[in-house]
């Protein structure tokens, strides 16, 4: 069994039962899950973790479900690599790529549903569903399909065609509200109070939300059992951001890792940045805006997270980094080129972010850095959508070799 004792209210401390709830109701805030470290301690240790599944249950002991073979599809412990070609345009000595693009629905949010859609069981639902902004629509829906069960997938009807599709191949019922994603996330809110369902991101989002801790754990465990000096992350509502930051942390107190000196910067959209403009303003009150960028899946103008991100990067010693819009298609092209990986927007934000801190002085060469790619590229085609542009010929030599001396010559 998960070693949960309670929920917890982030802000006023009331403790709940184990239950599908997310809110408290004395004073509104955020319900976090409450560990028993204790127990943990006596159990947890790296040969127990390393003889575990190569997925994100090899952390079982540290998640606040238990393992269901009926709902799993295998998420998590992705490629942590060492980047070459990357590291050498950015002048850094040791800078590691985590490829979380590869999960089975190609994003993240194949971590927090593993957890969210197993705790889900656990409490007797027979349908899940999503408030999203893409990836978490295809991450959903996926583990819905893979134990049978209903899912109800909630998006802005402006949402890019590829995740769209990602979402849609599963069979859910898809619904496309008209307005942005905090219009939708605020009628799933209502909806949860409605239907017996589990929104994975709404009454479920305790266990959901540490989901994101593999994060912190696999980088570590593939570090050799050591924190990055820095981490940068892309960032919508920040919960990853906070949850990396918590899964180090708990690594470093249960003795699995030393001290955590991981500087965290926080990577967002110039369109849509109110984490990141309320650290450059240095205030702790983040305030909604409007979402107007090309990174649709960071696209949360209203973040549940936003304070305890800011906290997480004051803790940390961290910071706040804008890409602006011309450059996040430069970042995906930039990483593609050059890692052979390919990156949603989200990745572009990071990668330029990245770039940013390095250019700034904020990241020096030797400091070992990881930088977090959230999504595949190909969910977000329109983005890069220039790159298109063969040479044309007829199918003779003398064609070609005029086609090469032609595009050389421009």
């Amino acid at each position: 069994m998960a070693y949960t004792s309670s929920l917890r209210c982030r802000e006023c401390g009331r403790e709940y039962a184990i239950e599908p709830l997310n809110v408290c109701d004395f004073c509104f805030g955020p319900l976090e899950v409450v560990y028993d470290y204790d127990a943990i301690a006596r159990v947890i240790s790296r040969e127990r973790i390393t003889s575990g599944p190569l997925t994100l249950w090899r952390y079982r002991d540290l998640l606040p479900a238990d393992h269901n073979e009926t709902i799993d599809l295998q998420a998590g412990f992705t490629p942590l690599i060492r980047s070459r070609n990357l590291a050498k345009i950015l002048g850094l000595d040791e800078l590691y790529i985590k490829n979380d693009s590869v999960n089975p629905s190609y994003s993240f949010k194949d971590r927090v549903v593993a957890v969210a859609s197993a705790k889900a069981l656990e409490f007797g639902f027979d349908t899940i569903a999503c408030a999203s902004t893409g990836n978490l629509a295809g991450a959903v829906a996926a583990h819905a399909a893979r134990a049978g069960i209903k899912a109800y997938i909630f998006i802005p009807a402006d949402l890019e065609h590829g995740k769209v599709l990602g979402a849609a191949i599963y069979d859910p019922t898809l619904v496309a509200v008209d307005g942005t994603y905090d219009d939708v996330n605020r009628l799933c809110s209502e909806l949860a109070d409605k239907y017996p369902w589990a929104f994975v991101n709404i009454n479920v989002r305790p266990f959901y939300a540490d989901g994101s801790k593999t994060l912190g754990y696999e980088v570590a465990e593939q570090l050799g059992w050591r924190a990055p000096a820095h981490t940068v992350v892309p960032a919508a509502s920040g919960a990853m951001f906070t949850k990396i930051w918590k899964g180090l942390n708990e690594f470093h107190d249960l003795g699995l890792i030393g001290p955590v000196h991981t500087r965290m910067h926080l990577a967002q959209a110039r369109g849509c940045s109110p984490i990141v403009e309320a650290f450059l303003d240095d205030r702790f009150v983040v305030k909604p805006v409007r979402p107007n960028t090309v990174a649709k899946s960071l696209a949360i103008g209203n973040p549940a997270d936003g304070y305890y991100a800011l906290k997480v990067i004051e803790a940390s010693g961290g910071s706040g980094v804008i890409a602006e819009e011309e450059e996040i298609a430069a970042g995906i092209k930039l990483l593609a080129q050059t890692e052979g990986i390919f990156t949603e927007a989200a990745g572009g934000v990071a990668i330029s972010g990245l770039k940013r801190l390095v250019e700034s002085g904020q990241i020096k060469p030797d400091e070992p850095t990881v930088v977090y790619i959230t999504g595949n590229g190909l969910k977000t085609t329109e983005v890069v959508a220039d790159v298109v542009n063969p040479l044309r010929i007829v199918p003779t030599v003398s064609s070609f070799e005029e086609a090469v001396a032609a595009r050389v010559g421009s």
